[in-house]
């Protein structure tokens, strides 16, 4: 049932020019598409939109089973309407539920608890925060860190625009996203883990956690998705940045589970204890001097650990630097040509680029 509902007006230019792509991109994040009386109506788990040519504007319904939902499909349409409009900039106003939020509904602020390190190159920041419950599901592995901007002296929040999306007071010293992966979690004890890969040339995120003190607060966004799916058999590849997806998903992996983990680190002394009950070989890889992102040890590794032969089902998730994130993504839709659900290759990090 339906029960939250914002709409706006909006005028264009050339309406069809503009809605028509809005929707096509907007369905590539799932959903159905159809038209009924000249309205275009596209169709979500737990949301609806309806974009309807008037004369004086194009109207926008959306609907939602919650006010989260509503938020989130609100920011989808108001951002998309201004990237396709682009380079006019429409006026987007919403009215209805959710015309209160002072905040995304997605953003908290936790609070450091503990700072220890686990490796000469990782550090664990424990933090304190609300509502981590969101964050204990195998589809919610990852949220987006707010690293401040260092002319700041006190940290920049978030509050919703009229157009639903995302504004800031000092705009120019917006805080820089970096998504990291939640490594663990203790819901009773409002507990939150992440761990965080420190580098010599540390980049937004690196440097907010070499300058982590317990007490401080930091403001995160999520959750995002790409998590665990169920299989019997597992492939998992990625280097240190992929290492707390991997092990966060390695422990919890039923017992009957099979198949391969390659993590590749800088040398032995960034091996970590993973535990686990699954039936899942790991391989360490160590560049031993070289460059991160300048070897071809997991596409190797990866390349050399066809799935089985027999009727099990198979799922190969991979975290890594962009270049090698493309060719292993390359192989799995290529040469083993694996369906959709059968494999997640993703780019968390490119090498010589520290932007979002």
């Amino acid at each position: 049932m339906m029960t939250f509902s914002a709409q706006t007006r909006v005028v264009l230019s050339d309406p069809e020019a503009i809605v028509a792509p809005v929707c096509e991109h907007m369905l590539e994040h799932g959903g159905i598409a159809r038209m009924e009386d000249g309205v275009r109506i596209l169709e979500f788990s737990g949301a609806r939109v309806r974009f309807s040519l008037m004369d004086d504007g194009t109207l926008v319904d959306v609907e939602a089973n919650s006010l989260e939902n509503l938020y989130f499909v609100r920011v989808a349409v108001a951002s998309h309407i201004l990237e396709f409009a682009e380079p006019a900039t429409p006026t987007i106003v919403w009215s209805g539920d959710g015309g209160d939020l002072a905040r995304p509904p997605n953003f908290q602020i936790l609070r450091i608890t503990d700072v220890q390190d686990i490796t000469p190159h990782m550090r664990r920041i424990s933090f304190h925060g609300d509502n981590v419950a969101r964050f204990a599901g195998m589809n919610a592995l990852h949220l987006n860190v707010l690293c401040q901007h260092p002319d700041l002296a006190a940290p920049q929040w978030p509050t919703v625009g009229s157009n639903g999306l995302a504004q800031w007071e000092d705009p120019s010293r917006r805080p820089s996203l970096r998504k990291y992966t939640v490594r663990s979690l203790d819901v009773a004890a409002n507990r939150l883990d992440i761990d965080f890969v420190l580098h010599a040339d540390a980049g937004p995120g690196s440097a907010l956690a070499e300058a982590a003190r317990i007490g401080a607060e930091i403001g995160v966004i999520g959750p995002g998705g790409g998590g665990l799916v169920d299989a019997d058999w597992y492939l998992f590849a990625g280097d240190e940045t992929a290492l707390p997806a991997i092990a966060r998903m390695l422990e919890r992996l039923p017992a009957q589970a099979r198949g391969k983990a390659f993590i590749e680190v800088a040398d032995e002394c960034e091996v970590q204890h993973l535990d686990f009950r699954a039936g899942i070989e790991v391989t360490w890889l160590y560049r031993n001097g070289a460059a991160a992102g300048t070897t071809s040890l997991l596409v190797d590794a990866v390349r050399s650990s066809a799935p089985p032969d027999d009727e099990s089902s198979v799922y190969i998730w991979a975290g890594c630097e962009f270049a090698t994130f493309r060719q292993i993504r390359s192989y799995c839709r290529t040469e083993l040509r694996l369906k959709k659900d059968e494999h997640l290759v993703v780019s968390y990090w490119n090498r010589g680029n520290s932007s979002e």
